[in-house]
Formats: C-alpha cells, sequence, structure tokens
C-alpha cells in the first residue's frame, strides 16, 4: 500500500468532529504523525460550552439540547468534560496545529463552539476557514439528497480537502 504520509487529513462531523480535533492536538503533542489538514463539520469541541447557540437553537432544530446532554453523560463524567481530550477547544495549547476548515449552522447548538474553536485556532496562528451556513440544521451534510445547503457544504469540505492535499 503507498500512502503519502505528507498528506494526511482528520475529517469529522459533529462528535466526529470533536475526535479529528483531539487526535490532531494528541498527534502535535506525540510528535507525529504529521496531519496537514482538518475538516471540522458543526464539531463539539466544548463540553463545558453553555449559553449562546446552546439556548438560542435548544429545541426544534433537530439536535436538541435534552439529546447532547443524553449522548454527552454517556460518553463522559462531569469532571472530565473540561479536561482537553473532551473539550479540544479549552486545550491549553493551540498553535502549531494543521491548517483547518470548519463548518457550522446557523440553526445548531454547537454553532457558538464551532466559531469559537476557529477563533482561538486563527489567535494562536494556525491558518483556518470557518463559514457558516445559515438557514441549515446540524447534521445537514447528511442531508445532501434532500438540502441544497447540505451538497453545498460537502462539496465545499471536499474541495478544502483537495486545496489542502493536492495544492
Amino acid at each position: 500500500m503507498n500512502i503519502d504520509a505528507t498528506r494526511l487529513a482528520l475529517c469529522g462531523d459533529s462528535a466526529g468532529g470533536n475526535l479529528s480535533a483531539v487526535v490532531s492536538q494528541m498527534a502535535r503533542d506525540s510528535g507525529g504523525p504529521a496531519i496537514k489538514f482538518t475538516a471540522l463539520i458543526y464539531p463539539a469541541v466544548d463540553m463545558t460550552a453553555k449559553g449562546g447557540s446552546m439556548d438560542d437553537n435548544a429545541t426544534g432544530y433537530f439536535l436538541d439540547i435534552e439529546s447532547m446532554d443524553w449522548f454527552t453523560n454517556h460518553y463522559i463524567d462531569e469532571p472530565d468534560k473540561a479536561e482537553a481530550k473532551a473539550s479540544p477547544l479549552l486545550h491549553g495549547d493551540l498553535s502549531n496545529l494543521p491548517a483547518a476548515f470548519i463548518a457550522t449552522c446557523e440553526f445548531d447548538p454547537l454553532r457558538d463552539q464551532g466559531e469559537a474553536y476557529g477563533d482561538a485556532l486563527r489567535a494562536n496562528g494556525v491558518h483556518v476557514v470557518t463559514k457558516r451556513y445559515d438557514g441549515l440544521i446540524h447534521a445537514v451534510a447528511n442531508m445532501t439528497g434532500v438540502l441544497d445547503g447540505g451538497r453545498q457544504l460537502v462539496d465545499d469540505v471536499g474541495a478544502q480537502l483537495r486545496a489542502a492535499l493536492h495544492p
């Protein structure tokens, strides 16, 4: 198998976005492998987040706070939610991470934390493109057959990955 180790990328949505962000931090902290790019689609990057889009979009937009709490509480105990391996936004060092594309949706409880992660990466010298998809909800990347916005988001992720891995 011929794998080009200079062109590794991570991509995930929601909890997968969390895992992609955490793995990129772990790879950097442990000396490899070198991740070139991350594409994070409405990532859950702060298990301690409250207010803002969490309140504004708490119900009525597919992913609701009650479901998020259920998933989170079955995944991690309360004291561990602020740890970087659960909440990559709270990592003490966000420098020297791979370039990233972060997609958020207007009517998503996770919107603010995804955008905050983009801002924090940018403030630490990481090249980041963030894009909010107005009028759309969480999980729209799984609705490409029925929502043009979902197709656009997936197309944008693909374009970002191609540009990063095949400059």
